[in-house]
């Protein structure tokens, strides 16, 4: 089964419910995951562009190039901006980061880090900042923290399941 598109998602905000310690807890584990997802993962079947679509190592090394847009949008929301930062929606970064020359452990460690600079910013927050909120350039509409964090987890899930698909094409499972 194919997952749509990210620019083609739709998204609900409605929910006025704290949500937030959820949403912290699956940003938190995206990183477990990736390791477990990845385990077994040669480097070179990490490299793989299947029809020329992004590796796993682009994969990853993606949601380490976009973990300072969440961050800085952050600050966005917290400082009062009307508007959330732009995001470069070519991902020219990505693109030109060549991350498939880069080790697994190497890649997998810089996203670590990277959402454990994020998540020590969130776990800082007020319960009354959850609510804040900016205008989201792309889906133009007002993202609070806890809707931008939720946009966020559900990023990471996108990519998390191109890697697993990715994975199981190289490596099939045995029957």
């Amino acid at each position: 089964m194919q997952q749509v598109k990210w620019f083609d998602r739709k998204f609900n905000f409605d929910t006025t419910d704290n949500i937030f310690p959820s949403l912290l807890v699956r940003l938190e584990g995206t990183p477990i995951r990736l390791r477990h997802y990845i385990s077994t993962l040669e480097n070179s079947v990490a490299e793989v562009k299947p029809a020329g679509t992004w590796s796993v190592k682009e994969h990853l090394g993606h949601l380490t190039d976009l973990e300072p847009l969440w961050q800085g949008r952050l600050v966005d929301i917290l400082s009062g901006s009307d508007y959330l930062r732009d995001a470069d929606l070519e991902n020219t970064q990505t693109h030109e980061a060549q991350h498939n020359i880069r080790p697994l452990p190497e890649l997998i460690a810089d996203f670590e880090r990277e959402r454990e600079r994020t998540l020590s910013s969130l776990r800082r927050l007020h319960r009354s900042d959850i609510h804040k909120a900016s205008r989201h350039p792309r889906l133009n509409t007002n993202l609070t923290i806890q809707n931008l964090f939720q946009f966020v987890a559900e990023h990471d899930d996108h990519h998390l399941v191109s890697i697993t698909e990715i994975a199981r094409m190289m490596v099939p499972s045995e029957s």
